[in-house]
């Protein structure tokens, strides 16, 4: 296949020679966008903050510059240089295997610290945080465990990561991440990875940033395979939608986000009650339950997952057939994601969103953002007629609303979310 002349090589990158054998033992050669832009900026030792989608070449594109760095020498022995931040235990798990191929040829040493019932598991990861692994890969709920039992230093860490900072604020772990903060030196280099940024990431990043750097990928629009349509329709009218399509088969594997953990759990228990074959995925739940429920997943033994966004990214499944948006994704970001769990692995797939009259200005910007109507599926019968689709009027009333100091009515929107 021929080499796309607009990317930039690996080589053609201020890194040194080992790190660019391990490059080439594994077969990397060209730089994707967001390495180029992000790779230079942490060797010259700037903070960052990057917004990309997952599956653009992230981890690289902050592992590659912190390992040449550590590699080169200058950093403390037998203490811990780096901490690496993940949300869950899958993707610190995805981070140490990318690390270990990275480093294969250099003299720097990882450890990765994350949750579960092993005690083996825990006594190693104790074992490489007390001796100074250069790499901390963690978790933030089990990297606070080992550092309330008083042996890990972190006052010599030069580089502090957050990896898909955006989904660790939304499993709640804002106060984890700045009780960490409150234990690193101020002097060192931090970098931010967000595949959106919202004010709470802007928040964020206020605080531990120091004048940092800014590289934003455009959002990519959702592959061409996969099949949009909308259901406009009443809030109340939603499960009727669901009851009708899953009426005669249920696909094998199919994903239905809702906006809130409340909303997952009501729509769960509505789901049972239909005698559907379901389970649900949200923050609430304690890592233990959430692999057991992905594990679940994965092996066909549940048909329907219902999730909140913290699904949306970092589910490696191929063979999801249908993805409902039981509520409109809250920004352009959020819908590429979601629908993104559908049709890969040169499957086909379908993403259906149900709109309901007060969603309609934010599914109509859905649309503005792709550049095309998405088609508009009548409603069955028997759920009753559908509200016209009118969003310029929707966006005006709502409008009025504000002027008119309507915040009772702002309030209970939050809370029915």
């Amino acid at each position: 296949m021929p080499r796309n002349l607009n990317l930039m090589k690996f080589a053609e990158l201020n890194l040194d020679e080992q790190v660019l054998e391990a490059l080439d033992a594994m077969r990397f050669e060209e730089c994707t966008p967001i390495q180029e832009k992000s790779i230079p900026i942490i060797l010259e030792g700037r903070d960052l903050i990057a917004v990309a989608q997952t599956g653009t070449g992230k981890t690289a594109a902050y592992m590659l510059p912190i390992l040449n760095k550590i590699a080169k020498g200058g950093y403390p022995e037998d203490s811990i240089n780096c901490i690496i931040m993940a949300p869950t235990r899958e993707l610190a798990q995805q981070i140490d295997q990318q690390m270990q191929g990275f480093s294969y040829f250099l003299p720097v040493s990882g450890v990765a610290v994350y949750g579960g019932n092993d005690g083996v598991l825990f006594e190693q990861q104790k074992k490489g945080l007390t001796l100074g692994a250069d790499v901390v890969i963690a978790t933030p709920g089990r990297l606070i465990a080992h550092l309330s039992l008083g042996y890990v230093d972190l006052s010599r860490v030069s580089f502090f990561v957050l990896d898909e900072a955006d989904r660790m604020l939304d499993m709640g772990f804002y106060d984890d991440i700045m009780q960490i903060v409150s234990h690193l030196p101020k002097d060192r280099q931090t970098v931010m990875f967000s595949a959106t940024m919202p004010a709470k990431i802007q928040q964020l990043a206020q605080n531990i940033l120091h004048d940092p750097a800014e590289v934003k990928l455009a959002v990519s629009k959702p592959a061409d395979k996969i099949v949009q349509a909308a259901y406009i329709c009443r809030e109340s009218q939603k499960l009727g939608i669901i009851r009708n399509l899953f009426a005669d088969e249920v696909p094998e594997r199919v994903i239905i986000f809702a906006s809130s953990k409340l909303k997952v759990k009501e729509v769960t228990k509505a789901l049972k009650r239909m005698n559907l074959n379901v389970d649900e995925m949200h923050s609430d739940l304690e890592q233990a339950e959430r692999e057991n429920v992905m594990y679940r997943f994965k092996a066909g033994q549940v048909n329907i997952l219902v999730a909140t966004d913290i699904v949306a990214r970092g589910i490696d499944i191929d063979d999801i057939r249908l993805v409902i948006n039981y509520d409109v994704p809250h920004d352009n970001e959020d819908y590429v994601h979601r629908i993104g769990r559908t049709a890969r692995a040169n499957n086909d797939g379908v993403a259906l969103t149900f709109v309901n009259e007060q969603e309609q200005t934010k599914f109509h910007g859905i649309e503005r953002f792709l550049g095309k109507d998405i088609y508009k599926i009548p409603l069955p019968p028997e759920v009753g007629e559908a509200p016209e689709y009118r969003p310029a009027e929707r966006r005006k009333n709502s409008n009025g609303k504000r002027k008119n100091g309507n915040g009772g009515n702002r309030r209970r929107n939050t809370r029915k979310s």
